[in-house]
């Protein structure tokens, strides 16, 4: 299993950017994401907010926590869960880094392509 350090996206981990990519593929969890942005809220407190049992609730927060997008912190009984904004950070860079890839390459066909138009 990875280590936090290891799951934020970087550019020499695939499977540090799956594991972010799989996590942020599901509605639900970036529904919990969002919410836990707004500073420390309680697992139980989450849950309050779906239709689908606590334990559900528990499963999606934990996918989100081993991509290191959200990090919980225990207070007496209950967990806390904080969005991760520097894990969000490397996501969205992949993501940037990929939009100028791809942007290139069709500046480029386009330059081929009205290159031998003239």
């Amino acid at each position: 299993m990875l280590t936090y350090n290891q799951m934020v996206v970087d550019n020499g981990s695939d499977e540090a950017t799956d594991l972010v990519f799989r996590a942020l593929a599901d509605a639900t969890r970036r529904d919990i994401l969002r919410r836990s942005t707004q500073g420390g809220l309680s697992v139980s407190r989450l849950a309050e907010a779906y239709s689908m049992s606590f334990a559900a609730v528990q499963k999606h927060v934990a996918v989100l926590e081993r991509a290191g997008l959200i990090t919980k912190e225990r207070r007496g009984r209950e967990q806390l869960v904080r969005t991760n904004p520097e894990a969000v950070r490397r996501a969205r860079q992949s993501l940037d880094e990929l939009e100028a890839t791809w942007r290139g390459r069709v500046d480029r066909m386009s330059q081929l392509l009205n290159d031998d138009a003239d």
